[in-house]
């Protein structure tokens, strides 16, 4: 099995078992991040992002699927099944992973999925009639930001 491919297996088999600290181990000291909610984070933010995540979710259900590799990159595909803990609603996330790989750690990793979806999923009907606009998409994000910042300064 290809080296990068062994990263993403590593890397979600961590994620299965919440095990946050082997995926922090998974990035490279320069890392970044990006997906629909928490955008644009760098190295320090993206290991705290997965523990804030990991050790405030209490029924998380990971899989991934679909590991391709190409050179220093590679996709799959991973879903998640949880409970929005500010609603109590469940939701089942699909996400498309992209990877850059530096010097055999994940230097770039940009997840994608329709936030519309998400947020239709976890806000209910709030997020089915207003979730798809920008003033709402803006709002989950600056949550997510403040929600992390906050959790990065208790750390």
């Amino acid at each position: 099995m290809e080296q990068h491919e062994l990263l993403i297996r590593q890397f979600y088999t961590a994620f299965q078992k919440r095990d946050y600290a082997a995926m922090q181990e998974c990035y490279h000291a320069d890392a970044s991040f990006h997906d629909p909610v928490f955008q644009d984070l760098n190295a320090k933010q993206v290991r705290a992002m997965w523990q804030m995540l990991l050790t405030s979710s209490k029924d998380l259900k990971v899989s991934f699927s679909d590991i391709h590799i190409a050179g220093d990159t590679g996709t799959c595909t991973w879903e998640a099944w949880y409970t929005f803990s500010k609603t109590g609603k469940p939701v089942h996330n699909v996400i498309n992973a992209s990877f850059q790989f530096k010097d055999g750690k994940i230097f770039q990793h940009h997840d994608s999925f329709d936030l519309w979806r998400w947020s239709k999923q976890a806000l209910g009907l709030s997020g089915l009639l207003l979730g798809w606009s920008p003033m709402v998409q803006n709002k989950i994000r600056a949550t997510a930001k403040h929600s992390l910042a906050k959790f990065m300064s208790a750390s």
